[in-house]
């Protein structure tokens, strides 16, 4: 575990027993029979729910309890409105049910919602055709996103996922002292990078306005996208989990579909975009910020385990964080990805 961390006795989540799980769902109008799933969600707790009867056609649902703290009411309902949009120009989204005439609801001191349960697999990112079908509905999703900002939810930018996260690693030494220098090293040339790469300085923190900043998924990787055969009714991607949707360049919700050599890459992106551009223009001026994007990610991502430390599924799920060897691996990483972000941008 982090070195200066120790676990509390209590997190709010420790309330959310199975019987707060069912009688909230009772509190909406719906039954469970008892059979109840745990789903793997480590930001929120995610539950599969079986019902007594029929709703509206669905007989399972999963209801998500949103992580206390995390976003504002108006944070949520504004998540919520994006992908009921999205729902109603028909593109497959799993979205929030209305009931009782809201999507967001409150049991027990938790928000939660309610969305139909959605079966699938994988996507099969090495088959060209899935990615350009995955591509047609994410420029659907993009020419939707991009006719009104969004109000409440934040931007992706370099000085909430990179600069503060650097930052409150160090604030709060969570690294060990025998990588700390060089880590801190490495992050701010990185830091410097990107700054540069996004036509930005890290004072000001964001994106250049060359760069247009549309509504996203903002979390678009596979495990986010549920593939139902051709074989079968509703066949191809549905998206679920907004839970980070926010503002930012396009190309956010397609690097991380990319994957492997350069040269798989640049095909990944070329089928990407084959479909994307069917139904949304793509600035190819963007495919300079993959890289940059990806290094921020990996900054955020050691932030964030840091911060969710206190939630005991955190330690059991990630009992690696915080060594010295992790640490030492991030740096690695790092010291790769400013090697990455002086490479040519991928072509397609």
């Amino acid at each position: 575990m982090p070195h200066n961390r120790r676990m509390p006795s209590l997190h709010p989540y420790d309330h959310l027993t199975p019987d707060v799980v069912l009688d909230a769902l009772a509190m909406v109008g719906l039954h469970g029979d008892g059979r109840l799933t745990a789903l793997s969600s480590y930001e929120n707790r995610v539950y599969q729910v079986a019902l007594e009867g029929a709703h509206a056609g669905v007989r399972e649902v999963v209801v998500k309890f949103y992580r206390p703290g995390r976003w504002s009411e108006a944070q949520i309902l504004e998540e919520h409105a994006f992908a009921r949009e999205l729902m109603e120009a028909e593109i497959p989204v799993i979205g929030p049910l209305v009931l009782d005439g809201r999507t967001l609801h409150q049991h027990a001191g938790f928000a939660f919602a309610v969305c139909p349960r959605r079966g699938g697999r994988a996507p099969e990112l090495e088959d060209m055709d899935v990615l350009e079908w995955i591509g047609r509905f994410l420029g659907r999703i993009h020419s939707v996103g991009a006719q009104s900002p969004f109000v409440h939810r934040p931007a992706l930018d370099v000085r909430s996922f990179g600069v503060e996260s650097r930052d409150w690693l160090l604030v709060h030494n969570m690294i060990p002292l025998d990588v700390q220098a060089a880590w801190q090293a490495q992050c701010d040339i990185a830091l410097e990078k990107i700054a540069a790469k996004c036509h930005s300085t890290l004072a000001s923190g964001g994106f250049s306005p060359e760069f247009a900043q549309i509504r996203l998924h903002g979390d678009c990787h596979p495990g986010n996208i549920l593939w139902t055969p051709a074989d079968r009714p509703g066949p191809g991607p549905h998206f679920v989990d907004m839970d980070d949707a926010r503002t930012g360049p396009a190309v956010q919700d397609l690097w991380m579909l990319l994957s492997g050599e350069r040269r798989q890459r640049t095909q990944q992106l070329s089928a990407l975009l084959d479909g994307y551009e069917q139904f949304h223009s793509f600035d190819r001026r963007e495919l300079a910020l993959i890289e940059p994007l990806r290094t921020l990610r990996l900054i955020h991502y050691s932030a964030w385990l840091a911060r969710r430390w206190a939630d005991p599924i955190f330690p059991i799920n990630f009992p690696w964080f915080g060594s010295s060897d992790y640490w030492q691996g991030q740096l690695h990483m790092l010291e790769e990805q400013i090697e990455a972000m002086e490479e040519d941008a991928l072509n397609a």
